[in-house]
């Protein structure tokens, strides 16, 4: 069996030339090879296309680059997690093109297998499908995503052997399984690297005939950024939000595959004990999410799409984007709990893009809005400047069209159907009155 080229972090950064187009695995700063990008920040490459799912963190992985002014356009599903990349846009820095997270793995994955590209519903009637091909397939709107391929792919693995067989840890998968078949040089920067025969077959995931070269370089707390530790992401959520988590809570039953958003839906985590029987997935590739650690980070446990470290409850699966989100848009998640910016009496969703700001960050929303069986969303009734969030129209970029079944606030429970929508419940200490004040909507009693 042939042994791979094994490089030092800065030879293999001197292989990128400026212009490539450079995809880079990770999530947050989990799983990304982050010492080679590193080492690139040392270079002289410029005019770099990165297509990633977000740009690190601040003067961290993919931000460093940033900072340096290599990057000329990024491709990607959730950039506003780095504020140093909104500002970039809003300069005029960068030219971006953003892609739904689960449209992002798919593309990437046919880009490796060679199909040109393929239809999804996700993102259909959406400011991300404006100027895309659509085509009505089973009575449903589809949008066409072309497959992505580079010249360059950066990928980080937990072990290699000399072949360049790699296994990856935890949530680790994420985008580097898929990025590592979508281009013609692939370097893979892994924890360990060990003879061939040291990894079981069965524990391959990335068979080494995708592999150039290997980088042998150790994570270390530094590397991790925000997901190094659980204390740098704890707040006090307050009760008005506890309250709107503990309804949510109420809607799920035994045996419901779960995936929850950002915000006031990761507090239902939180309550759900094993008695309950409800079983969490994250996008990031993970089936069978338990409650935060008291601490720890990165390096000990998984993380959720908040980037947040969890534990893994008894059962509990991991698996690549592309694979999560095949569950997600083939209906083998039952229900998604999302917040949102805006809600509007036909059942439209608002909640990735506020104005004012580019528009930077969808994650994994329109997949999981479009995909899962059931979507319930959770918010406050009125923004912060008692505006309504429950209007007639959405007049903030859509999420999704017609797609959420239930409304959680704390005044009250909607539900929506047969195009309208029903107050079916009243929160504790809400009122009628005050409810009908405070909802912009038309809504049946």
């Amino acid at each position: 069996m042939k042994t791979l080229p094994r490089l030092s972090a800065a030879e293999a950064a001197r292989l990128i030339p400026s212009g490539a187009v450079m995809m880079v695995g990770g999530f947050g700063m989990t799983g990304t090879p982050v010492h080679l990008l590193h080492a690139l920040a040392k270079t002289e490459a410029r005019d770099l296309t990165y297509i990633a799912n977000n740009i690190g963190e601040p003067g961290l992985g993919g931000g460093r680059l940033l900072r340096n002014g290599q990057i000329r356009k990024t491709i990607g599903s959730y950039f506003t997690s780095n504020p140093e990349v909104v500002a970039a846009a809003q300069r005029g820095d960068i030219d971006f093109e953003l892609l739904p997270q689960g449209s992002m793995a798919e593309a990437i994955r046919a880009g490796g297998a060679g199909i040109g590209g393929f239809y999804t519903p996700t993102a259909a009637g959406t400011a991300l499908a404006e100027g895309a091909e659509t085509r009505l397939i089973s009575g449903r709107r589809h949008v066409f995503v072309p497959g992505l391929r580079a010249d360059v792919a950066l990928i980080r693995a937990w072990r290699a052997d000399t072949a360049g067989n790699l296994a990856y840890r935890r949530t680790e998968q994420n985008f580097n399984r898929a990025m590592a078949t979508a281009a013609d040089l692939v370097i893979a920067e892994a924890e360990k690297i060990v003879p061939v025969g040291d990894i079981d077959p069965d524990h391959i995931h990335t068979p080494g005939n995708y592999v150039d070269y290997l980088v042998e370089a150790a994570t270390t707390l530094a590397d991790l950024g925000t997901s190094a530790d659980i204390g740098t992401l704890g707040r006090d959520p307050g009760e008005l939000r506890m309250r709107i988590a503990r309804r949510a809570l109420a809607e799920l039953k035994t045996g419901d595959i779960v995936n929850l958003g950002i915000g006031i839906p990761t507090l239902v985590a939180n309550l759900i004990t094993p008695e309950h029987g409800i079983v969490m997935h994250t996008e990031n590739g993970m089936l069978g999410v338990g409650p935060a650690p008291k601490s720890g980070g990165a390096l000990d446990y998984p993380v959720n799409a908040g980037k947040a470290p969890v534990t893994a409850l008894p059962g509990s699966s991991y698996f690549d984007s592309a694979d999560s989100f095949a569950m997600i848009r083939g209906g083998h998640v039952d229900v998604a709990i999302m917040g949102g910016l805006q809600v509007d009496q036909s059942g439209d969703l608002a909640n990735w893009a506020i104005p004012g700001k580019p528009l930077l960050g969808v994650g994994g929303a329109m997949d999981l809005a479009s995909g899962a069986r059931r979507l319930i969303i959770t918010m406050t009734h009125n923004g912060r400047d008692g505006s309504p969030k429950i209007v007639p129209k959405c007049s903030l970029p859509l999420t999704a069209v017609g797609a959420i079944d239930l409304l959680i606030t704390e005044l009250a429970v909607f539900a929506f159907g047969a195009g309208e929508m029903r107050l079916v419940e009243l929160m504790p200490e809400a009122t009628l009155d005050e409810v009908k004040a405070k909802t912009a909507a038309a809504f049946r009693v």
